[in-house]
């Protein structure tokens, strides 16, 4: 399991933050030697393609973090010197980075530093259910 990192929204770049720099750029060009549209189509494709990428790695994480439930896991916390260890019980979607719920506490997948099933104590086999909620 690797752990995930995530970009602060403060710096990331957003559609309408590159619309705003392409009419910047258009609007400052040199109009005796203006440049082509299809360097200009070439940029909305390439940023569009970013936007894609972004928006499957971060379905990648909830994916993961969902199929964590039920799961028993050992984390890593950089707050604390110990590693905690415990049943995820749900998943949390906090300003659209999932956590993984732990005995009440929320954990994001970076922490994560190992994954083992859990086994029912009444008959031996594992337990899993799903649970998901959203905070904004």
């Amino acid at each position: 399991m690797s752990a995930v990192s995530s970009t602060p929204a403060s710096q990331t770049l957003t559609q309408a933050d590159f619309l705003n720099l392409l009419v910047t750029q258009m609007s400052s060009q040199d109009p005796l030697n203006p440049q082509s549209d299809t360097a200009f189509a070439a940029q909305l494709a390439q940023f569009s393609a970013l936007q894609s990428a972004q928006s499957t790695q971060s379905d990648l994480q909830t994916m993961q973090a969902d199929s964590l439930i039920g799961q028993t896991v050992a984390l890593k916390p950089s707050t604390s010197a110990a590693q905690i260890s415990g049943v995820v019980s749900s998943v949390q979607i906090v300003s659209g980075v999932p956590q993984i719920v732990i005995n009440g506490q929320a954990y994001g997948l970076n922490t994560l530093a190992a994954v083992a099933p859990t086994v029912s104590a009444s008959d031996g086999t594992s337990n899993s259910s799903t649970q998901t909620s959203t905070q904004n």
